[in-house]
């Protein structure tokens, strides 16, 4: 049986453990059609899977904002130095 698309997404995911917007980039898709994909047409093709992808984006979703805070400090940082 042929892999789906959003098969190949949750497995890059759970493999790599990475966000919606880094799944994006590296297929080149759009972050809205790689979360459709990941969060409604993966739970009707592989629900186990599904869960583990699931996991992995509540945790990103809980750091998201560490990640902001760490951005925001290093393009200050990079003003700073000029």
């Amino acid at each position: 049986m042929a892999k789906t698309r959003a098969e190949e997404l949750g497995k890059f995911i759970a493999k790599t453990k990475s966000t919606i917007r880094q799944t994006a980039k590296e297929f080149n898709m759009a972050k809205s059609t790689v979360h459709l994909d990941v969060s409604k047409r993966l739970k009707k093709q592989n629900y186990f899977l599904y869960l583990k992808v699931k996991k992995i984006l509540e945790k990103n979703f809980e750091q998201k904002h560490i990640r902001g805070g760490m951005a925001t400090k290093k393009i200050w940082e990079e003003k700073n130095r000029l």
